[in-house]
């Protein structure tokens, strides 16, 4: 697995596509959150980092599914999935190389970020302070949500040979996973009690309640189950391919 984490760390990092990827991640999220109205910090009122955690995890909804888009679909245009499949390496350790390595860029991507904190933290005034305990609750929530947008993600490169088919179908799955069931939730067929049952299937109702600084058992363990839900599909899917 450590060699198959290796690799896709180094195609990722020697490419000027991955940097840009990263770059236009974090540039945008410093425009929404410094410059943009509606949405900044300065305009928020108070010491706040909620607008972060709000936007976030939309613009990783885009990040996320351009990091894993190669994953397995460039394997299966180069022809490298029969390469691989030759190795002395499990299906297992294939999937796992690819998703940590997935896993590591985003969550490096996110690292710039605790800027905004001390920043934040800085321009405060009345020596108002953050809630940095809340901060770290939330900040551990998207990594949660990072882990299983790229599952999803890596599940979707198995689908096609097609790197910009595997974006959309990632960015599709993520948001009906996210926002979705939110949506459906709303309409008045399922109003009166139904509506609340339907959001906990969703992503947002979970990450929402972990963005509040508690995190619960529940919450963490339906963000696992959902990574390892679309792991083993994965799994299932590579088989059906006759990869073993």
């Amino acid at each position: 697995m450590k060699s198959i984490y290796l690799k896709e760390l180094s195609a990722f990092l020697s490419s000027v596509v991955g940097y840009a990827v990263l770059f236009v991640f974090l540039i945008v999220l410093g425009l929404f959150l410094w410059v943009l109205p509606d949405s900044n910090f300065l305009d928020y009122g108070y010491a706040s980092m909620e607008q972060f955690f709000k936007l976030t995890p939309w613009l990783l909804l885009f990040l996320i599914p351009a990091v894993t888009m190669r994953s397995f679909a460039d394997e299966f245009k180069g022809g490298t999935i029969e390469w691989l499949s030759t190795k002395p390496l499990t299906l297992h350790q294939i999937i796992g190389g690819k998703f940590w390595a997935s896993f590591t860029l985003v969550v490096i991507a996110l690292i710039p970020t605790l800027v905004y904190v001390f920043a934040i933290n800085w321009l405060a005034i009345d020596n108002a302070t953050l809630d940095f305990g809340a901060i770290a609750g939330a900040y551990v929530g998207l990594i949660l949500l990072i882990a299983a947008f790229v599952a999803i993600g890596i599940f979707s490169s198995t689908l096609t040979d097609n790197q910009i088919v595997g974006f959309l179908l990632a960015v599709i799955l993520c948001w009906l996973l996210y926002s979705g069931f939110e949506a459906i939730s709303r309409m008045p067929v399922f109003a009166g009690g139904a509506d609340y049952y339907i959001q906990l299937i969703g992503m947002d109702a979970h990450y929402n309640s972990i963005n509040r600084g508690v995190i619960n058992t529940k919450d963490v363990i339906y963000f696992l189950s959902v990574t390892a839900i679309f792991w083993q599909i994965t799994l299932f899917t590579l088989k059906r391919k006759r990869l073993q």
